[in-house]
C-alpha cells in the first residue's frame, strides 16, 4: 500500500490473490536470499535472479551513527518474533497462522509484498501475497501453513509495484482525456517487461501480450484500449508473476514446525496405584499395577482422549513419608507420594515394583497405542532423601550449614520428603543425567513428557536438555508444569517447551476469561502454547468446590472449546469436589497420598458422570479444524456478565470452519443474554 499522506486518491492496494500453484513456485520472481530489509539495499533489476549486492561492511573510519538501516522499500516489525529473532517461532503442521510487517514508501507509487517460507533443507516452499490489514496503516499480513515439520525460515519481500501503479494512474487520466497516448504507451511498455517474466505454458505469457496488443490498438477506442489490460485473465497471471521492482527482504527469521499433538490434544491424568486398587478396612491396602491400569484405558479412549498422563511411577522413598492428606506420621502400610522418587529400588529409570515390572510398562503402552492413545510421563527432577543420587552425587544437592540437605518449600507448603537439585556445582553432570533418563523412556515408548515445577530450576538448563532431545527426536513434545510468574512462564516457552499449564484454573469471570484468552491468542501463541487443566491433583479451585455439576460441566465446556488442548484429572468426570478444609485447594483423601480407586460403572449407571459430556466435547473438537487451532478467537459482546460469547474460525486448502460458543458462567442458575454478533469474524 503507497503512503497516503496528501494525496486524495492514492492508488489502491493490491487485491488479495491466491498462492501460486504448486507447479508454478519456480516460475514466480525468485527472492534475493540475503537481502534484509534493515541494511540492504535492493535489487534494482524487475526479476532478480541473484541477491543484489548488499553495502559494503562497514570499517571503523567508514562506521557512524548515521549509517543507512532501512532497505530501499522499508520493511519494518515483522511478526511473529520471539526473543528478538533469537528464538525460532512456532507452529504444527497444517496450522493456519498470520505473518505481518510493515511495509511503505516514498511518495505515492504502490508497493507490494509476500512471505517467503524456506523448507529446513533450504529450499523456498510456499509462497502468499500479503495485504493491507487495514487501509492507511500500512501494516500487510498473509495467512500461511507449513506442510512438513522441521526448522524452516520466513521472510518478508516487499517492492515497488509499477503495474499497480500505472492501472491507478491509467483509471483516473484516460476517462478524463488526460496524455491517453502517453499513459496507454506506458502501460505498454510496463506489461511488455511482465510478459518476460512469465512461462509461456498454458497460454500465460500469450495474456499479457494480448492486453500490450490491446493497449496499443489505437483503432479501438481509449476505454477499450485499457479494459484489455485490466481483464481477470490478466489479473489471474500478474498475480502469480507480478513486475517487481526495488525488491526488498527483511531478514530471514526461524520457524519451528512440530507434529500436531504439540498444539492439539485431549489429556487424561490418573494414577496407575489407583486402578484395580483394593482397599479394605482393617487391611493393607493392595496397589493396583500396569496390567488392572491397562483396564481403564478403554473408557480413556471412549471419551475421546489422546493422551494419558502418568503421575512418576518410579519407587517412592521411605524417609519422611507423608501419610493420608499429607500428614507427617505415616502408618506400615501408606503407600507415599509418587514425587518423592528414589528408594534402594532405584531412581528415576526404576519402576515402582508395586506396578510391575518394565516389561509390564512396555505392555501398558502398546495397549494405549492400540487405542490411539500417547502415553505422556512425568518427569520430576527431585529426589527422596533414598534416592541413589543422594550418595552418589552429593554434589546435587543443598547442603544446609549443619550439615543436612535442605528439603523442597513452597511456603507454607513444606515437603520434607523431597530434595530439591543443586544445579550450579555440576550442571553438565545433570544435563547428562537427564538426557540419560529421558532417553531411557523414550526407548520404551515415551514421547510426551510432563515436567514437574521447570520454574524451580534454570532456565539455560531447559534449553540446552529439550533442544539435544528435540535434535536427535524432533517428535518429542514437553509439557511446562509451571504455575508462577508470567515471566517466567512465558520464557519456558519460548525456549523450547512445546506446552504450558496457565492460570485458566483461576480465571472464571467473563473479564478474567476474556483478558487471559486475549493474551494467550495473541502474540503469545507464536511460542507459549496452553494446556487447560481444569483441575490436577494439587488444584480444586473453590468454584468447583461450590458450584456443583454445573460447574464441572461448563469449566469442562470452556477449555475443551478455548484451548487447542485440555486435559482432566481422574475423577473430575465424578464431579469429585470436596476440598480437605475449607480454604484450601486440595482434595481431601487427595490421591497424591493413598490409593483411591473408583466405581467408574456404578457412576455411570446412576447418571453420576458427566463422561458422557467430555465425549461429545472431544468428539466436536475432532471433527472441528477451528477447534484444533489457537490463534484465531474473537469474543463477541453480550449484556450479561455471566454469559461469555466466543468464536473461532479457520480457512485452509480444505475449506472454512467457524465454531460459534455461548456459556452461561453462573452453575446456579438460568442465565438470559442479548448477545451481538461480530458478523464479519464470523
Amino acid at each position: 500500500m503507497p503512503a497516503k499522506h496528501h494525496q486524495p486518491s492514492p492508488p489502491p492496494t493490491p487485491g488479495i490473490t491466491p498462492p501460486p500453484d504448486p507447479g508454478e513456485k519456480a516460475d514466480r520472481p525468485p527472492a534475493p536470499r540475503t537481502r534484509t530489509a534493515e541494511r540492504a539495499a535492493p535489487a534494482q533489476e524487475t526479476r532478480p535472479t541473484a541477491p543484489a549486492p548488499g553495502p559494503a561492511a562497514p570499517t571503523p573510519e567508514s562506521a557512524s551513527v548515521s549509517a543507512p538501516v532501512i532497505g530501499r522499500i522499508p520493511v519494518l516489525d515483522v511478526r511473529p518474533l520471539v526473543t528478538g529473532g533469537r528464538r525460532p517461532a512456532k507452529a504444527v503442521v497444517g496450522e493456519s497462522f498470520e505473518i505481518s510487517a510493515t511495509v511503505f514508501r516514498e511518495g505515492h507509487d504502490a508497493v507490494a509484498a509476500n512471505v517467503v517460507l524456506r523448507g529446513p533443507e533450504g529450499r523456498t516452499g510456499p509462497w502468499t501475497p500479503l495485504r493491507e490489514l487495514a487501509p492507511g496503516t500500512d501494516r500487510w499480513g498473509a495467512t500461511v501453513s507449513v506442510p512438513a515439520p522441521g526448522l524452516w525460515t520466513y521472510t518478508v519481500e516487499a517492492w515497488g509495484d509499477p503495474i499497480t501503479t500505472w492501472r491507478h494512474h491509467a483509471r483516473i487520466k484516460i476517462p478524463a482525456g488526460m496524455d491517453t497516448e502517453l499513459v496507454l504507451e506506458e502501460g505498454a511498455l510496463l506489461y511488455e517487461r511482465a510478459a518476460a517474466g512469465v512461462p509461456k505454458s498454458k497460454g500465460r505469457r500469450e495474456a499479457i501480450l494480448a492486453a500490450v496488443a490491446g493497449l496499443r490498438d489505437t483503432a479501438r477506442p481509449a476505454a477499450a484500449r485499457l479494459a484489455a489490460a485490466l481483464t481477470p485473465d490478466v489479473d489471474h497471471v500478474l498475480a502469480r508473476h507480478p513486475l517487481r521492482e526495488l525488491v526488498t527482504a527483511a531478514d530471514p527469521l526461524n520457524l519451528q514446525v512440530e507434529r500436531e499433538r504439540a498444539l492439539f490434544g485431549s489429556w487424561y491424568e490418573f494414577f496407575p496405584r489407583s486402578e484395580g486398587a483394593v482397599v479394605e478396612p482393617g487391611k493393607p491396602p493392595v496397589s493396583g499395577t500396569f496390567a488392572t491400569a491397562a483396564r481403564r484405558l478403554p473408557a480413556i479412549a471412549g471419551m475421546g482422549f489422546d493422551v494419558v498422563y502418568l503421575p512418576p511411577i518410579h519407587p517412592i522413598g521411605a524417609t519422611f513419608r507423608k501419610g493420608p492428606n499429607n500428614t507427617l506420621d505415616p502408618g506400615p502400610h501408606d503407600v507415599g507420594v509418587p514425587w518423592a522418587i528414589g528408594s534402594p529400588e532405584g531412581g528415576h529409570d526404576a519402576v515402582h515394583p508395586d506396578l510391575g515390572t518394565i516389561d509390564d510398562f512396555d505392555d501398558f503402552v502398546r495397549r494405549a497405542a492400540e487405542l490411539d492413545l500417547e502415553i505422556a510421563l512425568d518427569f520430576a527432577l527431585q529426589c527422596s532423601p533414598d534416592h541413589p543420587w543422594v550418595e552418589k552425587h552429593p554434589e546435587w544437592f543443598h547442603h544446609r550449614s549443619d550439615g543436612t540437605i535442605a528439603y523442597a518449600e513452597n511456603p507454607p507448603k513444606k515437603y520434607q520428603d523431597i530434595y530439591p537439585i543443586a544445579f550450579d556445582k555440576d550442571m553438565p553432570g545433570l544435563v547428562r543425567e537427564t538426557l540419560r533418563v529421558l532417553r531411557f523412556w523414550m526407548s520404551h515408548g515415551v514421547r510426551i513428557f510432563r515436567v514437574d515445577n521447570p520454574h524451580t530450576k534454570p532456565v539455560i538448563f531447559w534449553e540446552e536438555v529439550i533442544g539435544e532431545i528435540n535434535r536427535t527426536d524432533p517428535d518429542v513434545i514437553f509439557l511446562a508444569e509451571a504455575f508462577t510468574r508470567p515471566a517466567m512462564m512465558h520464557t519456558l516457552g519460548a525456549i523450547g517447551f512445546q506446552q504450558s499449564y496457565t492460570y485458566f484454573t483461576w480465571r472464571n469471570t467473563k473479564e478474567e476469561l476474556t483478558e487471559y484468552l486475549t493474551e494467550l491468542s495473541g502474540d503469545a501463541a507464536a511460542y507459549m502454547r496452553p494446556n487447560f487443566f481444569v483441575n490436577t491433583p494439587d488444584i480444586l479451585h473453590e468454584f468447583l468446590q461450590h458450584g456443583g455439576r454445573g460447574a464441572f460441566e461448563l469449566r469442562a465446556v470452556l477449555a475443551a472449546t478455548l484451548s487447542p488442548t485440555w486435559g482432566v484429572y481422574s475423577g473430575f468426570e465424578l464431579c469429585e469436589g470436596v476440598p480437605v478444609r475449607d480454604g484450601s485447594e486440595e482434595y481431601l483423601n487427595s490421591e497424591k497420598y493413598q490409593l483411591r480407586p473408583r466405581d467408574w460403572e456404578s457412576a455411570e449407571r446412576e447418571g453420576r458422570s458427566i463422561a458422557p459430556l467430555i465425549a461429545e466435547l472431544n468428539a466436536i473438537r475432532r471433527r472441528s479444524p477451528a477447534l484444533r487451532q489457537l490463534r484465531d478467537l474473537h469474543f463477541h459482546q453480550t449484556d450479561k456478565e455471566a454469559v461469555l460469547a466466543y468464536s473461532k474460525s479457520v480457512t485452509d486448502a480444505r475449506g472454512s470452519n467457524t465454531v460459534l460458543v455461548v456459556v452461561n458462567l453462573d452453575p446456579h442458575h438460568t442465565q438470559e443474554a442479548t448477545i451481538s454478533l461480530d458478523m464479519p469474524r464470523l
